[in-house]
């Protein structure tokens, strides 16, 4: 984007400012006036008209002053945004003193979602750390009576276990199963299973084994990619969310789909997503402020906060990257 001129920078700044503060449109005389400009009103109001050329700002109404666009927040996430201030330094210190306290992964991840949004009155979402690629290294087949123990090794200190009816007359293919299994994965680069090169004689066992790892496949998948939220009623009572028509989409993807919210294949500019950038229609009236955080071998979370375009850009960063830090620290 062009750099502006150093007046239309400090009127885009002060417009913002304004605007997150009180949702009103804002005019020349009391951008002069609340934030001590040096220019005269006429000499601003000549900057806001330059700056509305350039569709950074824009007039709601003809007699109205004037607020950010979407391109007008893109431009000061990406060229203006200031330093974080106290409160965000204070809660980065309080988050590099917390220790790990809670026994399972959501309940630590919810306690954080909740800090974000009593921090920022936002809307939050953490998603669970997720990995991309299929990790399968070892399948053991163990039979149990007319039974069968399966377990998925899929790292060094992971596994699961599946319990299975084993197909009438095939316990004399365990050590078949298991043997061609092993060969596929020292074969395979993405821990994936070839099930069409399976031998004629395995089938109707490799049928039953393949349902079952897909099935819990899916089902896993589905656990990971799914996240804790917090805060939908602070969303809700945003004077942009007035229309229930505007935010219902929004609330369906959360409910259905909430890695949607921060998908892996789009990374958001300066870890900001404004409007029509994300790639869910949902969000074509949001924004997304996100930070990602590594969990060992367990792959990669998100952190975010949702909320109207009219947010604390500057805070709303710092503190999804506070938590990021934080999450990675405790669970490393």
């Amino acid at each position: 984007m062009d750099t502006l001129p150093n007046r239309q920078q400090e009127v885009l700044r002060a417009t913002v400012h304004h605007y997150v503060d009180t949702i009103e449109p804002v005019g020349s005389r009391t951008l002069v006036q609340r934030f001590g400009l040096k220019a005269s009103s006429a000499t601003v109001r000549s900057a806001m008209g330059a700056l509305e050329q350039r569709g950074l700002l824009t007039q709601p109404h003809t007699s109205a002053g004037r607020v950010p666009s979407a391109r007008g927040y893109r431009h000061y996430v990406d060229c203006l945004l200031p330093k974080p201030g106290a409160a965000a330094q204070h809660l980065e210190q309080e988050l590099t003193q917390l220790s790990l306290r809670w026994a399972a992964l959501d309940d630590l991840l919810l306690q954080m979602a909740r800090r974000l949004t009593d921090f920022t009155g936002l809307m939050s979402l953490i998603t669970r750390p997720h990995r991309s690629t299929p990790s399968l290294q070892a399948v053991r087949l163990v039979c149990s009576g007319d039974r069968l123990l399966v377990m998925l090794v899929e790292s060094s200190n992971q596994a699961s276990h599946l319990n299975l009816r084993l197909p009438h007359g095939s316990g004399h293919q365990l050590e078949a199963m298991e043997t061609w299994t092993r060969r596929q994965l020292d074969s395979s680069t993405d821990g994936s299973l070839d099930w069409n090169s399976l031998p004629l004689q395995l089938q109707p066992f490799g049928r039953v084994l393949e349902d079952a790892i897909s099935s819990h496949q899916l089902l896993k998948q589905a656990e990971e990619t799914s996240a804790l939220v917090h805060g939908v009623s602070r969303l809700i009572a945003q004077p942009e969310c007035i229309d229930s028509s505007l935010v219902r989409p929004l609330l369906e993807l959360v409910d259905q789909r909430p890695g949607a919210l921060v998908p892996a294949d789009h990374p958001p500019e300066q870890g900001v997503w404004i409007g029509e950038e994300h790639p869910e229609q949902a969000l074509q009236q949001f924004s997304v402020v996100q930070a990602p955080y590594r969990s060992g071998s367990e792959g990669i979370g998100h952190v975010a906060l949702i909320g109207p375009m009219r947010m604390a850009y500057a805070t709303g960063l710092a503190a999804a990257r506070s938590v990021a830090r934080a999450l990675e620290r405790l669970l490393s």
